[in-house]
């Protein structure tokens, strides 16, 4: 199924949806068209009213606010929904950024697009490509994961995943996390090029570059405030196959010892680790390390 949308020849009946950046910080990032969209919508629907509202009466907004997050998305979003095949315009906004990448929107939008009403992105502030651009590391091909696991073993788990991505590497995290982030992305990743940043555009701004080994001394003895951004250097083993497989010549056995004793895994870890780059089933690797070695 192929579903066309020409977004300014809108023959339907519908609204429309459209997704409005909004400041991460410095309140003179609004762009004129958003503000023109803020004010002509028939509604906004906002993450929190309450923060919006600052947003809205700073600029002589006057536009109603609707609620829609995480905890009434499927509620609020059936109402927004009606609402926009009825005719109605919504302008949809997360607390601070671009809706829907790591914020609420996403499900409304999927509800729009299988339902047919169009729905307008407009760009804007997002803090993942405004960290990356001032962080010093490429910027030509870079990943986006968001918010990482909170669960130590599943954020581990996690890096783990694209450890070998060549990719740069953007995170997002809380405050009160970001030091054990920091610390499972050494263990993990090994000690890569890395840049942190927090309270972007605001008044304490902060970029810190360096290695994590640095970041994560530097970051020790400190008070963390604000939303962080973490971005870490891609793996740099060569994409090419022989040079990927640099322990064709080690044993099973070999090759296992290699991460628990050089890296500090545990056996476990070094299993799955192993099984993956040999593309081999977990119970063969445990078999010849544990069994057959």
């Amino acid at each position: 199924m192929m579903l066309l949308q020409e977004s300014f020849q809108n023959k339907e009946r519908s609204g429309m949806l459209y997704l409005v950046p909004t400041p991460i910080g410095n309140l003179d990032d609004i762009t004129m068209r958003a503000l023109k969209i803020l004010k002509s919508a028939d509604m906004i629907a906002a993450e929190d009213t309450r923060q919006t509202l600052k947003l809205c009466n700073h600029f002589e907004i006057q536009t109603s606010l609707v609620s829609y997050h995480e905890h009434n998305k499927t509620v609020s979003g059936e109402k927004i929904l009606k609402a926009l095949k009825e005719g109605a315009n919504v302008a949809l906004v997360s607390d601070a950024g671009t809706p829907a990448v790591s914020d609420p929107g996403y499900e409304l939008v999927v509800s729009c697009v299988e339902e047919g009403v169009p729905v307008i992105p407009l760009p804007g502030s997002n803090a993942a490509v405004t960290s990356l651009i001032a962080s010093g590391l490429p910027t030509d091909h870079f990943l986006f994961y968001g918010f990482l696991p909170r669960s130590k073993k599943e954020k581990e788990a996690a890096l783990e995943e694209i450890s070998q991505f060549p990719y740069t590497l953007i995170f997002y995290e809380s405050p009160f996390r970001i030091k054990d982030t920091l610390a499972a992305a050494f263990k993990t990743l090994g000690n890569r090029k890395a840049a942190f940043a927090r309270e972007l555009t605001k008044r304490y701004e902060t970029f810190v570059r360096g290695d994590l080994e640095r970041l994560i001394e530097h970051l020790s003895n400190q008070d963390i405030k604000g939303e962080c951004c973490l971005i870490i250097e891609g793996s740099k083993e060569s994409a090419d196959t022989e040079t990927n497989e640099w322990w064709r010549e080690l044993t099973i056995g070999e090759h296992v010892d290699h991460y628990v004793k050089v890296k500090a895994l545990s056996s476990k870890e070094a299993i799955k680790k192993v099984a993956k780059e040999r593309q081999q089933p977990k119970r063969d690797i445990y078999q010849a390390y544990h069994v057959d070695n």
